[in-house]
């Protein structure tokens, strides 16, 4: 494998071209007319213009960047994480020309991205799943029956959703009344079908994931877990390895569920196994993400590995690099996605960074995508980077953290440093105590 097309922008971008450059292979970054002056674009070996800023006109642009990949006759796409990165159509035309998707089979993708087709499959393969809905709810009267079955509250769920678009939480009838054909039209409009379903809402839950990887020889080990409970609107805002809630002898189980459920859709490269977990420890399957995930670089501190390198050692067809034996985790790591937001509102804070210093000690990392005098556009995610620190223990960590929030200086635009400083000093966060409703309990703001 000579050159690589990496179909995204940002942070993740300019993390693949890192590893790219260190294995000597080649990379080809496209770019929206509004992202011509990012790093990335100037780390690649080449650049190309995709398309106008909207990403409709550029980096959802399948056909350009299929035409893009022929002309420069790259021998593989990476499509990093969201916009087309769980895209099945995206994988199979890639491969259909003749290019490589460092990613997993198309039809693993589609299956996945089903949640009820995903629920289904893991049902029969004997992974736990959460109390609900196993097909499409055909009428309100059918919802109606199962949430009465469950008991409220209840979460309902367009089948085709992701990023915690599609969920609303129904505490009674009135509000399953109220939200049942509003999401059914939310979830036509985002994901093109209005297909629904009912989970039992657990409370006060852990939303922990165990990262997978596959290869095509039917190899699949796990790589530890994550702790991506502190969330607001169901999007992650911090991410932690190990989990300060989980008992070990849980932990091992949820590993060997998660190996499980990898191989009842033969899983090959990286993919994450999400559970929710209720606060006696019982665990159960939530979805499959089929590709790498913003907070892989958790992963990475406690393993010392580097996930993109494995991706592309799968996707040309090796082994994977170690046994389950051989891959072993130390200390602890925890990251912060740092977004040009309002911290109060939780609202894009688009504008120009007029100043960006931040001092990267031993043990720290920053996957950045900005630099200072870039300007942070409305067209897309407003991820100027993710700050990550590892320590021999999780409060040499939180120590860490604090010093360097506390230090960084950015001007120009609202950031939500002034959130992590909260989260950092509650003690429910010091302690590892804390839930999915975290940031909603403790008014963190």
């Amino acid at each position: 494998m000579q050159k690589i097309l990496i179909a995204n922008r940002g942070e993740i971008a300019l993390r693949i071209i890192n590893t790219c450059q260190m294995m000597g292979i080649e990379t080809i970054a496209i770019y929206s007319e509004a992202d011509k002056e990012m790093p990335f674009v100037k780390a690649a070996t080449k650049a190309i213009c995709v398309g106008e800023p909207h990403v409709s006109k550029s980096y959802l642009r399948i056909d350009k960047i299929l035409e893009i990949a022929k002309n420069e006759k790259v021998d593989a796409i990476h499509p990093g994480y969201g916009f087309l990165s769980e895209n099945a159509a995206f994988a199979e035309q890639t491969r259909n020309a003749g290019i490589i998707f460092i990613g997993p089979e198309p039809k693993t993708i589609e299956l996945m991205g089903d949640k009820i087709a995903a629920r289904q499959t893991m049902e029969k393969a004997g992974v736990p799943v959460v109390p609900g809905s196993s097909n499409g709810l055909k009428t309100i009267e059918e919802a109606f029956k199962l949430a009465k079955t469950i008991g409220y509250p209840i979460m309902l769920k367009a089948s085709g959703g992701g990023g915690g678009i599609g969920m609303i939480l129904c505490e009674n009838e009135q509000a399953l009344v109220k939200s049942y054909e509003s999401t059914k039209k939310r979830a036509l409009t985002y994901f093109g079908s209005d297909e629904v379903f009912i989970e039992k809402y657990i409370p006060d839950s852990r939303h922990i994931e165990v990262q997978v990887f596959g290869d095509h020889f039917g190899n699949i080990v796990h790589l530890f877990e994550r702790d991506c409970s502190i969330q607001r609107r169901h999007q992650k805002v911090v991410e932690e390895s190990p989990s300060p809630f989980l008992s070990d002898n849980v932990r091992q189980k949820m590993f060997e569920t998660a190996i499980k459920a990898a191989h009842a859709v033969q899983y090959t490269n990286a993919g994450t196994i999400e559970f929710i977990v209720d606060r006696q420890e019982n665990f159960y399957f939530l979805e499959m993400n089929t590709r790498l995930q913003v907070e892989h670089p958790v992963t990475e501190m406690i393993t010392g590995l580097d996930l993109v390198k494995w991706q592309i050692l799968v996707a040309r067809g090796e082994k994977l690099p170690l046994h389950q034996s051989e891959i072993g985790s130390k200390g602890n790591a925890i990251e912060f996605r740092l977004y040009a937001e309002d911290p109060v509102r939780f609202l894009p804070s688009p504008g120009k960074i007029t100043t960006l210093k931040w001092n990267i000690e031993e043990g720290a990392r920053v996957d950045y995508g900005y630099v200072e005098g870039g300007t942070v556009t409305p067209f897309y995610d407003p991820l100027i980077a993710k700050c990550i620190f590892y320590g021999s223990s999780r409060q040499t960590v939180i120590t860490s953290a604090k010093r360097f929030f506390k230090d960084v200086n950015i001007e120009g635009i609202k950031t939500n440093v002034p959130l992590f400083l909260n989260i950092l000093e509650t003690d429910s966060f010091q302690t590892g105590d804390y839930s999915t409703n975290f940031l909603n309990k403790n008014d963190v703001k």
